[in-house]
């Protein structure tokens, strides 16, 4: 009998990716049974209102809707009211444990997909208003009741000079409310509205879904410190023109013959695709150790109390390569199998086989605030 899990409506996974992934969406009656969330909207207005917290806040009133982003203080939600607005939270996996153990649910789907996990706070009446994503997301519902209206439509024409890109004709084909516990999945550009039936908070999972040009812009910027062409431009045999302003056809052919010479392989891509898809966002700060303990401390810690990824972290493998928040590094096959293990499960235990390329590059990431050495 094929596993089934109750997260995806009891469908097995292979059935969930090959007949929903991406193509069309999912509602799930008690996806997570008793879930009703792990922050309550006091606490999370309270990380909105922390400097390296990516958070917005939207309002609409008298038909017009307002946008503001962080910092915030108390006072920028004392006088909104108890209607008609609506903070979300970006990447609360990265300041909750919780979160993250959240986030694990949802490793059917390579972690180079993810994006975050972010949590949103309404009272009746709040929300983004209808839109598109560019990317997956499961729209999990934690505390009170949220109803949703989506729509196939084409139409992506937006309300001129609103802050945000909202859908002008936007048609709901259907409709649901969304309970504590349910869950529902959408493809990207999938149209949807999302409104608070009352106090409700939606923890949304998102998985990025970069556009091509995106990937071949940032894969020549990833070139550009890699390629080695040797020679420069020379016209020892030039002619005079009779326009001189005109590009020559000799210079035309010397430098696209230069710039036939940049070539790239696999292995380039895998570099490329592991530094960048793990490069943290810009507001992602390290705090680096000021008082560690030393390598052969570190050392003899490993074996009593392993070592666990940084909430912010993220780490993806390739052949024999680690990528973790945008560095590479190329380690022996016995090194990678552990690391992997690392990146799989965002932990080793103590019972992990080491060697000396292994601790050395284990303390290094200590020292980097990348990893934390376990509780034992």
């Amino acid at each position: 009998m094929k596993n089934t899990l109750q997260m995806l409506g009891n469908l097995t996974i292979r059935d969930f990716l090959t007949g929903y992934w991406q193509k069309k969406p999912l509602l799930i009656r008690q996806a997570f049974p008793g879930f009703s969330g792990f922050i309550d909207p006091e606490q999370l207005i309270a990380l909105a209102c922390t400097e390296d917290v990516e958070a917005r806040l939207i309002t609409h009133k008298n038909g017009k809707t307002t946008l503001s982003q962080n910092p915030f203080t108390e006072k920028s939600f004392s006088s909104l009211g108890k209607k008609d607005w609506t903070v979300l939270v970006q990447s609360i996996n990265h300041h909750l444990p919780e979160a993250t153990e959240l986030l694990k649910q949802f490793s059917f789907i390579p972690h180079a997909r993810l994006d975050d996990l972010m949590v949103s706070y309404a009272p009746q009446g709040g929300g983004v208003g209808p839109h598109f994503d560019s990317y997956d997301v499961f729209l999990l519902q934690g505390m009170g009741q949220r109803r949703w209206q989506i729509s196939a439509q084409e139409d992506d024409t937006f309300i001129e000079n609103a802050p945000l890109r909202i859908l002008k004709n936007f048609k709901a084909e259907q409709e649901w409310v969304l309970e504590a516990g349910d869950m529902l999945y959408l493809p990207p550009h999938y149209a949807h509205n999302g409104v608070a039936e009352n106090d409700c908070m939606t923890y949304s999972i998102g998985f990025r879904t970069p556009s091509h040009h995106e990937l071949a812009e940032q894969f020549l910027v990833h070139l550009q410190d890699r390629i080695d062409i040797d020679g420069m431009y020379q016209d020892p045999d030039i002619r005079q023109q009779l326009h001189p302003s005109e590009i020559s056809s000799p210079m035309l052919r010397q430098v696209s013959q230069a710039i036939r010479k940049v070539r790239w392989d696999k292995e380039d891509i895998a570099n490329f695709i592991g530094c960048y898809l793990s490069e943290p966002k810009p507001h992602v700060l390290f705090d680096a150790l000021e008082q560690a303990i030393s390598s052969t401390q570190f050392k003899e810690a490993l074996f009593s109390r392993g070592v666990t990824l940084s909430l912010k972290s993220l780490m993806l493998c390739y052949g024999n390569q680690v990528f973790i928040n945008g560095e590479a590094h190329l380690v022996a096959r016995e090194s990678y199998l552990v690391l992997r293990e690392l990146a799989d499960k965002r932990q080793l235990t103590t019972e992990t086989a080491h060697n000396t390329e292994l601790d050395e590059l284990l303390y290094q990431w200590y020292m980097d605030g990348y990893i934390y050495l376990g509780k034992g």
